[in-house]
């Protein structure tokens, strides 16, 4: 795709539909897809992580024989760091998936898209809002104690 600067069309590239540039978009398409897909993987290990760093610390605190911590509520501390650590890497990473898609469908890119219309979401994007979900879940649970 050949950059131009046009004031007749206000287009920044000239568009042309050929099967390599239909297969460029699609390529960058599934890079999206990708990239969102190790986002919902780290979130989820950070959310997970977190979780259970305050859970195994909350046992370890109740068993016999246990010294009392210097500082008992670090490990809540740093498990609620983890977890809004992950829902907010979530919700950015959704922001930025939704952003680019927008892009990659607007009218510019509408000869190579190879569609008319824009698709509905993938089930990647409602994945990642359900797991935003149960990481604000899981922060609100622990911070407010209540597992």
């Amino acid at each position: 795709m050949a950059q131009t600067q046009t004031k007749a069309s206000g287009h920044r590239f000239e568009v042309k539909p050929s099967a390599e540039s239909h297969f460029s978009w699609m390529r960058t398409r599934m890079s999206l897809e990708r990239t969102l897909m190790s986002w919902v993987r780290t979130s989820t290990a950070l959310i997970g992580f977190g979780f259970t760093i305050v859970q195994f610390f909350e046992r370890i605190k109740s068993a016999d024989g246990v010294k009392a911590a210097t500082f008992p509520d670090a490990p809540r501390y740093l498990g609620l760091a983890l977890i809004l650590t992950g829902v907010v890497a979530l919700v950015l990473s959704i922001w930025q998936y939704r952003s680019f898609m927008r892009y990659m469908w607007s009218a510019n890119f509408a000869p190579i898209a190879g569609a008319k219309d824009a698709p509905g979401s993938t089930p990647l994007l409602a994945t990642a809002i359900v797991l935003a979900l149960i990481g604000a879940f899981a922060f609100g649970a622990v911070l407010l104690r209540v597992f």
